[in-house]
């Protein structure tokens, strides 16, 4: 089920709502369903370059290497 963001038209007041599909949200400060949905800052998935440095530096410090390829073992071992 995805989060939303929305606003509502009668307070203004913003809000998240997890929906599932069919379902509309409803404003948790007045109750009403005269809501805007916003747009919401995307997520960034994957792996970035500091998410993989730190999976590494951790299983060097637990003594193994299996995050590594054969190549980059090479200078590790």
């Amino acid at each position: 089920m995805p989060i939303f963001s929305f606003r509502c038209s009668k307070c203004g007041a913003e809000f998240e709502s997890l929906l599932r599909s069919g379902e509309s949200a409803a404003c948790p400060s007045c109750a009403s369903t005269e809501v805007e949905r916003q747009m919401s800052a995307p997520v960034i998935g994957g792996y970035t370059k500091s998410v993989v440095s730190r999976a590494r530096q951790q299983a060097a410090k637990e003594g193994h290497f299996s995050n590594y390829s054969a190549s980059e073992l090479k200078g590790k071992l």
